[in-house]
């Protein structure tokens, strides 16, 4: 059950690892339902790579259509449910008594307010931190970083119940292009609220005057885009900011590979995809420490930097760009350290944890990484 799929439009790096571990799943030999809302241009019942995938209601209520759907069986013989909460859940103890599987990227806390200020707010919240944890008590959770998982104890999902899986890195797509001869920054993801991506801008603005050939390319799509349009108007005139769109995989490889740096300023990660793949192509990223999983996803001063403050995130970003041999340092950090993380490591830990969960056994506190290779064939 998840919020979005990979083909949606705001689709990001939580639907890459939906993606990849449904179709790890198919490898091993699993039948996947991947249930989700509809959009315009998808189909409503599909088959890619193996997953099919039902769309159907809106924003919301493709919350309540999921237990709805389970009880009436649409998904046909149903051994596991993996309910994954993008701030809220998709009730589905209330459509079935099978084995439950809870997916935290991360936890909404401080991003309600940012994209429902007020009582819409205030609501999410109370339905993220008090009844979802007491909804699904008992359940497995899988979290995707050490970061989430604090946060979720925090809520109160206690016990020998919370896995870790870590994204994985993207094979490096080879790409006949070279770091750009002037000054570069990207900006990758969804462009949101809580992506914070004006943070960027503000940096690029400030660092204009040592770097006058400076460069701020943002990859990526949303409906928050007019309003960054209309942030700094000025530099996107004169060519300094430049909004790419939704790209292909290609030209995302492409502008990883140019950058000199990748600024990642979002208010929240549960991980960070970018983060790999920008150090696939030995580009490091500057981003803020209380984001949570850039503190797993980026080794501070090794492949990347960790800021406090908005001000230490444009001073950050423009260390690098004026030291060469530090940002030298650093891209090499970055790409050993995405050696780290593979996706075929992560496929296997989380199909360890349905395994588990399908015989009835909960993964204790460990990551269930350091179990994957249990994991029986088929």
């Amino acid at each position: 059950m998840s919020w979005r799929d990979s083909g949606n439009p705001e689709g990001g790096g939580a639907e890459r690892y939906l993606q990849k571990m449904a179709t790890g799943l198919v490898a091993l030999g699993c039948r996947v339902t991947v249930f989700t809302v509809k959009y315009a241009g998808a189909p409503t019942d599909e088959v890619i790579d193996g997953v099919r995938y039902v769309r159907a209601g809106s924003k919301l209520s493709v919350y309540p259509l999921a237990a709805w759907n389970l009880l009436r069986r649409r998904f046909g013989r149903v051994d596991v449910v993996v309910d994954i909460q993008n701030g809220l859940p998709f009730f589905t103890p209330l459509g079935t008594r099978r084995p439950i599987v809870v997916l935290v990227h991360h936890v909404h806390r401080e991003q309600w307010q940012v994209v429902y200020p007020g009582r819409g707010g205030r609501i999410g919240w109370w339905v993220e931190s008090r009844l979802a944890p007491w909804l699904y008590r008992g359940r497995q959770y899988v979290a995707v970083s050490r970061a989430t998982r604090a946060e979720l104890r925090e809520l109160g999902v206690t016990g020998p119940r919370v896995a870790v899986v870590h994204n994985g890195t993207e094979p490096v797509v080879s790409v006949e292009t070279r770091k750009t001869a002037h000054p570069s920054i990207c900006v990758v993801g969804r462009l949101v609220p809580h992506k914070q991506v004006e943070h960027a801008i503000d940096a690029t603005r400030a660092l204009l005057p040592e770097f006058p050939e400076l460069r701020l390319r943002i990859v990526g799509s949303g409906w928050w885009e007019d309003d960054l349009r209309a942030y700094a108007p000025d530099l996107v005139a004169r060519g300094v900011v430049v909004f790419e769109g939704h790209v292909s995989e290609q030209r995302k490889q492409q502008i990883y590979e140019e950058s000199w740096v990748m600024a990642l300023p979002s208010l929240k990660e549960g991980w960070g995809l970018v983060v790999g793949e920008a150090a696939a192509h030995r580009t490091p990223t500057v981003a803020y420490r209380s984001a949570g999983g850039t503190q797993e996803s980026i080794v501070d001063g090794v492949s990347g930097l960790l800021v406090d403050t908005e001000h230490e995130f444009a001073t950050a970003l423009g260390d690098l760009l004026r030291d060469d041999e530090r940002r030298e340092v650093l891209a090499k950090g970055a790409l050993k350290h995405s050696y780290g993380f593979t996706w075929e490591h992560s496929q296997a830990a989380f199909a360890r944890v349905l395994s588990e969960a399908v015989q009835g056994r909960l993964i204790d506190d460990q990551d269930a990484a350091d179990a994957a290779d249990a994991i029986p064939a088929g």
